[in-house]
């Protein structure tokens, strides 16, 4: 049974979570604030968090930055009324692995539930994937280059890794949106394209072909050949 922690001060909310998950087959704890969602976040062996931002004693943001801290690979989960692009990108990139709006269904919270366990398991089956000179370890987050770390920020990270798990795919626009952010397709934002040229600057260009009109694909690219004299 996957053990998740619910910090939630509408006790509404709190009940209603915690009858759902616990009849799919999730065992919830629950908090309802932040000085006691941090210290079971810490002390507890979890699988989750489910995060409310708008917390009576302080901000979610700074929990999640403590939980990641202390956790860095515990999935969490952003449960919240601030349902602008902004607000949803703003928390993705503070270290969440998805996002959710109120009100919501449990049906959908537990289908998310159930997307961030499996990828995590995903993770720690597979630490390492190889691209040629590039290394990526899944599990500490980090990417090497022809033996060089790069230095990424985690969404940076978060998109190499669907990509290199999706090597010689195409992947689109909005399965990036949903890989990476946890969020649907937005037509007024361009956070893929600014987040795919970040990379590229980083890891080089090569490693990410733009396929017109389609998305992106991650290949190994070609050795430069170097000129021979005569």
């Amino acid at each position: 049974m996957a053990h998740i922690l619910l910090i939630e001060d509408d006790p509404r909310i709190r009940s209603i979570v915690e009858r759902g998950l616990g009849g799919r087959g999730f065992g919830v704890t629950c908090a309802a604030d932040a000085a006691t969602g941090t210290e079971l976040a810490r002390l507890l062996d979890l699988d989750l968090v489910l995060l409310d931002l708008l917390l009576p004693d302080r901000g979610g943001l700074a929990v999640l930055a403590e939980i990641r801290a202390d956790k860095p690979r515990l999935p969490v989960i952003v449960l919240t009324a601030l349902d602008d692009i902004g607000a949803k990108i703003g928390g993705l990139d503070a270290g969440a692995d998805d996002y959710l709006t109120k009100p919501f269904s449990v049906d959908e919270l537990a289908a998310r539930v159930r997307a961030r366990l499996r990828a995590a398991s995903l993770s720690a089956e597979s630490p390492a994937l190889t691209a040629g000179p590039l290394t990526v370890d899944v599990l500490a987050h980090r990417a090497v280059l022809d033996g060089r770390p790069v230095p990424l920020s985690a969404r940076e990270m978060a998109l190499l890794i669907a990509f290199a798990r999706n090597r010689g795919l195409v992947l689109s626009r909005a399965q990036l949106l949903d890989l990476v952010w946890g969020v649907d397709s937005d037509p007024g934002s361009n956070v893929v394209e600014v987040y795919v040229a970040a990379l590229r600057r980083k890891i080089g260009a090569g490693f990410v072909e733009t396929v017109r009109g389609i998305g992106y694909r991650f290949v190994v690219p070609e050795p430069a050949l170097s000129g021979s004299g005569p």
